[in-house]
């Protein structure tokens, strides 16, 4: 059999609007301490509150972020037959890029590509957070082949954008001026 690839698709992950705000505050505090000292390893009680916001409950009306990422992962699933794809958030929601590879390796994968919805250069969570992780992620599953798709080629994103803009504005133009 051959080696089975995967893909992750790595997300921001959203505030559920129900999760207490005190919570929000203080975990959101506890990580602006750490990086500030330019620490890696989170805190106890960061760990203990990322926990708690990654598992709180969630519908589409509490986080239609994370509801509409797994429409995407899904429509991603369905452009990439032979392939698994798994979902995972940089931050607030689970599972989180270290589970979701975990899942695939669990599962056989020998390749792995991730990744991001955040397309543009110049965000901490694509640009720094997510390559350490992938390093990281290679040092413990060393025979596992990883790779980091991004940054994604500006470029072709506007073509795809340009293309949506360019489909409404016709069917606008059939119906009424722009």
């Amino acid at each position: 059999m051959a080696p089975r690839a995967g893909v992750v698709l790595v997300g921001h992950g959203g505030v559920p609007a129900d999760f207490p705000r005190d919570l929000l505050q203080e975990l959101k505090r506890l990580e602006s301490e750490r990086l500030a000292k330019r620490q890696r390893d989170p805190s106890p009680r960061e760990k203990e509150l990322d926990e708690k916001i990654r598992s709180w409950p969630r519908t589409p009306e509490t986080d239609p972020y994370k509801f509409g990422l797994e429409n995407l992962a899904e429509d991603l699933r369905k452009q990439l037959p032979g392939l698994r794809v798994g979902l995972a958030y940089n931050e607030f929601c689970a599972p989180s890029l270290e589970q979701a590879v975990e899942t695939l390796v669990r599962e056989g994968a020998a390749s792995i590509q991730i990744l991001t919805s955040m397309f543009t250069p110049g965000g901490y969570h694509s640009e720094v957070e997510i390559p350490q992780i992938v390093e990281k992620l290679g040092r413990q599953y060393p025979s596992v082949r990883l790779r980091y798709i991004w940054p994604c080629p500006l470029d072709e994103v506007a073509a795809l954008m340009a293309g949506w803009v360019k489909a409404v504005r016709n069917d606008v133009n059939n119906s009424s001026p722009l």
